[in-house]
């Protein structure tokens, strides 16, 4: 088998306060850049790029070494880590914004080190449209590129999400984005018309109801999600997701309909370990068992009755 093909992830890193009802985290790392290029490390080289201040904690740097993550492309300027506080409610899918101190990321503009722009596959985590465009401004010939967005942005950044969704192969977002950018109430016809964007395929994510692959089959594929006792902190779950779902488009090195549905468990299986802990502690510490035996209940959970 052929090595894995290589994933620049761009996003950011923020250092997160973080309440929910089985507890409460302060300043722990987290960002999607984080969760994403962690997930993905599991199962392919990982170049991250994003900014960080000089309070960034070495710790953090040393975790990234450990999993293998070239952290060539994570600027360090003088100055503090953009930081955010959230609560969250009791049934832990709706949260309240507590602050945003974007801090030195707020003058961040991705720059790719030349060793980065020959990777296969990219991956734009939620940040700014504007910024993504500047990242595949600075790739080569990239094999597959992902994209990641937010509610926000399809607000007040809808002309430059349209000109960067031209451009992507595969476009991550939830039930209510897709509406939103859509237009569309019925969440197939709203797939269609993003589609007709651009992105060759939709991953709708649908928190603890699983997640929806609009791939090249006809047919879309429904992926549940791991039922666990106790989710302690869903924060970065949905970059973990797109992290473990490309982490195994790269190993795999093609994007044929039965990869891009194996990766719907693998982008599973890193989700759900993100939630068991705060911030990116569990996510960090997990092994390739831990993986395979969560993807192996998943597949039985998919599988008709009798085959």
């Amino acid at each position: 088998m052929s090595a894995a093909h290589r994933i620049v992830v761009v996003g950011s890193v923020v250092l997160d306060t973080i309440h929910t009802p089985h507890g409460s985290a302060e300043e722990c790392v987290g960002g999607s850049a984080s969760y994403a290029a962690l997930a993905a490390s599991y199962h392919a080289p990982v170049h991250l790029v994003g900014i960080v201040g000089s309070d960034f904690p070495t710790e953090a740097r040393e975790l990234y070494a450990a999993h293998g993550i070239d952290v060539e492309g994570l600027e360090v300027v003088e100055g503090e880590t953009f930081r955010w506080g959230g609560r969250y409610h009791a049934d832990m899918n709706r949260r309240d914004t507590l602050f945003t101190h974007l801090n030195v990321f707020e003058h961040f503009h991705p720059k790719l080190p030349e060793s980065y722009r020959d990777a296969e596959v990219v991956f734009l985590a939620n940040i700014h449209p504007s910024l993504q465009m500047e990242v595949l401004d600075q790739v080569r010939n990239p094999r597959f590129v992902a994209l990641d967005t937010m509610n926000l942005w399809i607000d007040i950044a809808r002309d430059d999400l349209a000109a960067v969704l031209q451009k992507v192969d595969l476009l991550f977002l939830n039930d209510e984005e897709a509406r939103q950018l859509s237009g569309e109430t019925n969440l197939v016809a709203a797939v269609r018309a993003l589609r007709a964007m651009g992105p060759k395929a939709v991953v709708v994510k649908k928190g603890e109801h699983g997640a929806v692959l609009f791939g090249h089959a006809s047919t879309p594929y429904v992926q549940s999600t791991v039922l666990l006792d106790q989710v302690v902190d869903p924060t970065g779950a949905g970059d973990a997701f797109a992290g473990g779902f490309l982490g195994h488009v790269a190993r795999v090195g093609n994007t044929e309909d039965v990869t891009l549905r194996a990766a719907m468990v693998h982008g599973t299986v890193l989700a759900s370990y993100t939630t068991e802990r705060f911030g990116i502690d569990r996510l960090a510490e997990i092994r390739e068992s831990d993986i395979s035996e969560r993807s192996d209940v998943l597949r039985m959970l998919t599988a008709w009755p009798g085959h």
